[in-house]
């Protein structure tokens, strides 16, 4: 006897309404941090708010969609993207203000997207999950840009470049880490018939 089909979640449900959240989030995260030019307190203290809570939503709609089983094509591309959009404007706003160096910003850049890019370059041969390593990466990124993001005063303000450099080097582990199992994912590929 054959199991029943498995009916496909619905496109409109709470996992994919949180990622179209965050990526409505994005321009008004932008639009607030650029308002404070990242020296109005307040105003900073609002992008940072809705920055985080962005942020939040990126964990909480890949549980709801995994434990519901409400993972659709729309929430795989979309969920990527909008991580990407909020930390890579993040990014690029805290470079463009003077606050982080140009080069943490690129290293963080060409990481997310070269693993973006490899998830698409073995999708028919299966799914790499995200790894443990990668989870610590991505608390370690929201961490490091809501402090640089956070008014903190002198002495906390300067505990930033530390959370943002074990941010890059978890980075860049992780992405080394992507790339050897993209690799034995497409030589099992080939090897199997």
């Amino acid at each position: 006897m054959t199991p029943p089909a498995r009916l496909t979640a619905p496109v409109l449900n709470v996992a994919n309404g949180l990622t179209a959240l965050r990526l409505v989030l994005v321009p008004v995260f932008f639009a607030l941090t650029v308002a404070s030019g990242l020296v109005h307190p307040g105003l900073r203290m609002s992008a940072t708010v809705v920055f985080v809570v962005a942020s939040l939503t990126d964990f909480v709609d890949g549980w709801i969609a995994r434990t519901w089983d409400l993972v659709t094509t729309f929430g795989k591309v979309a969920d990527p993207i909008a991580d990407k959009a909020l930390t890579g404007t993040a990014l690029v706003l805290l470079s463009g203000y003077g606050r982080l160096s140009w080069w943490a910003t690129a290293v963080i850049l060409v990481r997310e997207l070269g693993v973006t890019a490899l998830r698409f370059w073995v999708l028919r041969h299966g799914v790499i999950a995200a790894s443990r390593g990668g989870k610590v990466k991505t608390v370690l990124q929201i961490l490091a840009i809501g402090w640089y993001l956070w008014p903190f005063p002198g002495v906390l303000a300067r505990v930033g470049p530390y959370l943002m450099l074990a941010a890059v080097g978890v980075t860049l582990v992780t992405g080394a880490d992507y790339v050897v199992r993209a690799l034995r994912m497409r030589r099992r590929a080939v090897i199997v018939p």
